[in-house]
């Protein structure tokens, strides 16, 4: 293969999965990044979030040992300093991973803001200062990701009023703290903070329920454990104005007249796409209403021979998802647009406590469609090993066409479901039936029975779920 150049714009899950799988095909690759390689997931987002999650279900469990038959005198007490440092090498090592894989298959890591100059030329601001440095390439991936949304009503000032870019850094758990979104963000956050010790943790959402892009079953069970948490959610409510007061509290007034008083707030509505600055308008780049940057099937732009991936392009905003665009853009690149990105089949992961993971069709969006589906349940607390972990919480439903057979969603609420959503991901992927999952033999315990039983359930047929009367 001669010798290809490619510069990439943002060294998140998208830019350096793309950059380590272009240099792997034999291309000489430039990646321009003006944070940090691995982005906002490794840096701000999935990782440090997860570690926090990680953290608060051990402290959960310790809190439990003696329903487990283990004494510890004098209990467990939060240690913020030593959770923040463990957070910080969990992320450093990765940190280093990267950029060892980089120096080892050759790419060329310049540090600070990229912004074209035309299609195939980049002018970045070195992040240390210093003179600019000119990249040209014969095909360019634009990479640059997402951050916070911010709204006038609910300006950062990243002490009171809070993104989850701040979330994640904390000297202190919380005494009080309104969450502003009770979606994937705010959920996940309300579960640590009361996990580690908030007294009092609300949440605020204008939609009718929590976490509204799930199965409404699943998000039903979820509003059941954070009403056991004694988190309290508010939904149907929208805030008006916040004030932070001369006593350091903040004061958040809400349609109606309603008021939450707290600590901090924390502002988790949504995500803003990083396209400011890249000089877009001089590449002839076209971008939506939305701002984001409009490709076609092969994620190229209307330029050609520049791609796009990841948030960036304002699709399904999943780091894995960044990471197979990044490789789809490249085996486009490399031997001329001959892969389609596939979005029929996308795990998505919630990591609450417990965790949710889905996949596929919702029932309600199965029904709009015009499909008709049998629906198979399982309550996981029908588990022996569930019981034997002591987490009871959750259930598996599984939709599957009432024709064929074939399974078209999993939706799993419980401990590591994300680990386990995987199974339904490769039946709806292979065209499996729920007959031909159930007869696959599942081994004993585990929780992936679930699975197991929620496909014979399809069909009336789950050994340890109790007859219909």
């Amino acid at each position: 293969m001669s010798e290809t150049k490619i510069a990439i714009i943002g060294a998140g899950p998208g830019g350096y999965v793309a950059a380590i799988r272009a240099a792997q095909l034999g291309a000489k690759v430039t990646v321009i990044e003006d944070i940090e390689v691995g982005g906002t997931c490794l840096n701000r987002g999935c990782i440090p979030t997860k570690t926090l999650v990680a953290t608060t279900e051990v402290y959960e469990k310790v809190k439990e040992a003696a329903s487990f038959g283990i004494d510890i005198e004098g209990g467990a007490k939060v240690n913020v300093p030593k959770i923040m440092e463990r957070q910080g090498k969990v992320i450093g090592t990765l940190v280093k991973g990267i950029r060892g894989l980089f120096k080892m298959h050759g790419i060329t890591l310049i540090e600070g803001r990229g912004a074209f100059v035309d299609g195939k030329t980049i002018e970045v601001t070195p992040k240390g200062g210093g003179d600019k440095v000119t990249v040209t390439a014969d095909k360019i991936i634009i990479a640059t990701g997402s951050r916070p949304a911010e709204i006038p009503t609910f300006k950062f000032d990243r002490e009171k009023i809070i993104s989850s870019d701040d979330a994640i850094c904390f000297g202190a758990v919380p005494r009080r703290i309104l969450i502003v979104g009770a979606g994937v963000i705010g959920c996940e956050f309300a579960c640590v903070f009361k996990g580690l010790g908030a007294e009092e943790v609300t949440m605020v959402e204008l939609l009718p329920r929590c976490l509204s892009t799930e199965d409404p079953e699943i998000s039903e069970m979820m509003a059941r454990e954070l009403k056991k948490k004694k988190i309290k959610l508010i939904t149907n409510a929208k805030i008006e104005k916040v004030t932070v007061n001369a006593d350091g509290t903040v004061t958040s007034s809400m349609e109606g007249g309603a008021e939450v008083v707290s600590d901090q707030v924390l502002v988790s509505i949504g995500r803003a796409l990083n396209v400011e600055g890249l000089g877009l308008d001089k590449a002839g780049v076209q971008q939506g209403k939305r701002g984001e940057i409009l490709v076609n099937e092969f994620l190229e732009t209307n330029v050609p021979g520049v791609y796009a991936i990841g948030d960036v392009i304002g699709g399904i905003m999943l780091a894995h998802v960044a990471s197979a665009e990044g490789i789809t853009a490249v085996e486009n690149i490399l031997h001329g647009n001959v892969r389609k990105m596939d979005y029929r089949v996308v795990p998505a992961g919630i990591f609450t406590i417990p965790e949710i993971g889905s996949v596929g069709l919702r029932e309600h969006e199965a029904e709009a469609k015009g499909i008709k589906v049998k629906i198979g349940r399982f309550q996981l607390r029908g588990l022996g090993k569930a019981q034997a972990m002591n987490e009871l919480a959750g259930m598996v439903k599984v939709i599957a066409d009432a024709e064929t057979d074939k399974v078209l969603g999993v939706h799993i609420m419980g401990a590591h479901s994300t680990d386990y959503i995987h199974e339904g991901a490769l039946a709806i992927a292979m065209g499996a039936t729920a007959k031909q999952v159930a007869e696959m033999i599942h081994s004993h315990p585990t929780l992936a029975e679930s699975v197991m039983e929620a496909m014979e359930d399809v069909h009336g047929m789950a050994v340890h779920v109790p007859p219909a009367k």
